[in-house]
Parts: C-alpha cells; sequence; structure tokens
C-alpha cells in the first residue's frame, strides 16, 4: 500500500490546461506527480487520462448552461468525490467553487486557492459579480487553509475580513517547450514577416487592455506589425472596438492558440511584449513571458509591480494610452536596455 500523500484536485474544468487558473493546477500536477498519489477532477477530455502519467482523472461532462452549468459540473464532482474518493487532502481551486468546500472537509483537509477576484472582471453581469462576492465570504470563512496567489490580494483579504490567507505565488517552469516550425508557419499563413509586437490573453477582455494598446499606437502613427492573439468572440461589442481601434494600423488578430509551446515560442520571437491589464491575479502569462527573455511593457497595476521591479520591467501608467505610448516610443531609442530588463526579469 502507497504511503504517498493522496491529493486531490477540485474545481479545475479544463486538463490539459487552457490557460489561466487550470494552468496553475496543471503546473502543481506535474511537479506533485513526483511525490505524491493525484487525482485531478476536469472536463471529458480524449487527451486528459494519459497527459501526465500516473495521475488519475476524473471525468466529468460539460454542460452548456454558462454558469448553471458549471455549479452542475461541481456537484457532481462533489458527489464523486464525497462517495468514491479516498485523500489525504484536497486542494480547491478557485472562489467560485468554494461553495463545496463543507462538503469536501468531511473527507479530508482542504487548501482553498484563490487565483483573483472574479467580480472585477467585465465579463460578467451584475448577478455573476454578486455571485462571486457572495462565493468570496464563504471562501473565506469556509475553514479551510487559505492561499492566495497575489500579494495584494493576500492582503485585501486578510483587511477586509481578518482571516488568515497564506500568500503562496504562482510559478512557472523555465525550461520552455518551443514549437518554432508552427509558430513560424501561423506567422506566414498571417501574412507576419519579420519582427512584431505582440498581445496575448486567454480571453480577450475590456479588463485585459488591448484597447489601451491600440490607442497608444494610434497616437504615434505606428506603422509596425501587432500581433493579438486571444479568444474575442465571447465578447462581440468589445471585439468591434478592438476591430475599428486597429483601422490604419498593421495590426493581425490571430485568435486562441492552444498549443502552449506554438504560443511561447511567439512570444520569444517577438520584439516587445505588451502586458496593458487593468486587473490580475498574478498572472502565468506574464511569468512565461519573462521566461522566454522577451522585453515587457506592462501596466502599473500592483498585481504586477510587487512581482517584476522597475529594473526588470518598463511599466506604464494603467489604463493611460498617452503614457503607453510615450514608453513605446522610448524603448525604439532603447533596445539595449530593454534587453537587460529582460534578462533581469528572466532570472
Amino acid at each position: 500500500m502507497s504511503t504517498r500523500p493522496r491529493i486531490a484536485h477540485f474545481g479545475i474544468k479544463y486538463y490539459p490546461s487552457q490557460g489561466g487558473s487550470s494552468r496553475v493546477a496543471e503546473l502543481l500536477v506535474q511537479q506533485g506527480r513526483e511525490h505524491s498519489d493525484i487525482t485531478i477532477y476536469c472536463y471529458k477530455n480524449p487527451m486528459a487520462a494519459d497527459y501526465f502519467p500516473g495521475v488519475r482523472v476524473v471525468q466529468m461532462p460539460q454542460f452548456p448552461f454558462g454558469s448553471l452549468g458549471v455549479f452542475l459540473y461541481y456537484t457532481l464532482c462533489c458527489i464523486h468525490l464525497c462517495l468514491f474518493g479516498q485523500y489525504d487532502l484536497i486542494h480547491v481551486h478557485k472562489t467560485d467553487s468554494a461553495f463545496f468546500i463543507p462538503f469536501l472537509r468531511l473527507k479530508a483537509r482542504v487548501l482553498a486557492t484563490s487565483q483573483e477576484a472574479p467580480y472585477r472582471r467585465d465579463k460578467w453581469g451584475k448577478i455573476g459579480k454578486q455571485y462571486f462576492k457572495f462565493m468570496e465570504r464563504w471562501f473565506v470563512y469556509s475553514g479551510a487553509t487559505l492561499t492566495a496567489v497575489s500579494k495584494p490580494l493576500t492582503e485585501y483579504y486578510q483587511r477586509r475580513y481578518g482571516r488568515p490567507v497564506h500568500f503562496i505565488p504562482n510559478f512557472v517552469d523555465v525550461d520552455t517547450e518551443y514549437d518554432d516550425t508552427a509558430a513560424d508557419k501561423l506567422l506566414e499563413a498571417h501574412g507576419v514577416k519579420g519582427g512584431y509586437v505582440l498581445f496575448s490573453a486567454r480571453r480577450i477582455m475590456a479588463t485585459k487592455g488591448c484597447h489601451t494598446l491600440l490607442q497608444a499606437l494610434q497616437r504615434i502613427n505606428y506603422i509596425g506589425t501587432v500581433v493579438i492573439v486571444g479568444q474575442y468572440s465571447h465578447m462581440p461589442e468589445y471585439s468591434k472596438q478592438l476591430k475599428t481601434l486597429a483601422q490604419g494600423l498593421d495590426v493581425v488578430f490571430v485568435g486562441y492558440i492552444a498549443s502552449k509551446s506554438v504560443l511561447m515560442s511567439l512570444v520569444k520571437k517577438a520584439k516587445y511584449f505588451i502586458f496593458p491589464s487593468e486587473n490580475e491575479g498574478m498572472s502565468l502569462m506574464l511569468l512565461e513571458v519573462a521566461s522566454t527573455g522577451t522585453p515587457i511593457i506592462g501596466s502599473d497595476i500592483p498585481e504586477n509591480t510587487t512581482v517584476f521591479t522597475e529594473q526588470e520591467m518598463l511599466f506604464f501608467k494603467n489604463r493611460s494610452s498617452e503614457d503607453l505610448a510615450e514608453k513605446f516610443q522610448w524603448v525604439w531609442f532603447h533596445p539595449e536596455e530593454m534587453q537587460e530588463m529582460a534578462a533581469l526579469a528572466r532570472r
């Protein structure tokens, strides 16, 4: 009988990951399987069972009912775990799955992690934001051991609720895999030649700040190529706004890229990576970009400035296209300084 600790990951939908919190869990699974017996609950995916050898995968259906469908999915995972699971620790990811913590605590010790405050995102309506605020309180008073991935978020919880929350930052593997061949084919298919500036997000929504980038480039009549990666079909009005802002610029929208190795190759090949996000937890994208050695221009939100210093990343005033435009002009006359900053950020 194995004496290794038995750990279950609950609250994750996508495995293999599609970014965000599922990517955080995937990294923990990848590292933890060396010394623990790992089980992960996820949506059905033909790649899931054999994605990491030795990891047990429990797959549940994905329901087409929006947030209600996600709640039904969590419910099925909870029922299965309570009836059939034998674990020493259950790691609950995301505050929106915190409702189930009291049931899970009947089975094992629970570690609950907050990746961000979702109600700060513009993708949610009024009811959705109220739900996330309710779940935040449920998370804090759940009785689980609590962690948060960003220092500002940890301090916010402690200040607002007076409860102990442990700051455990995200991490990435610096031994990144690259698929340069596929990346080159993708760029060629979209007519991208030579150097380019890159913006990337899993889902392109207003709080990711892509509009600020395009407004800044319009201010300086930028003539270089800008590649924008990410899914934007779920917010049609914002997509129209971006297409309008892109008129007159050499902007290429390539959509969502599922392959991490292809995306990282695009990052590595870029002259600069622009990260104008208005709200984050602790961005894995930002850490992964730094791991490639590509220079970064990013917003000065606390979630960024507590990770990197001004010697490692060039900051601009959050939501200010004017300041971003000035910083953008500065980098073209100081390429060596930007490379030095990128090297420090990677280290």
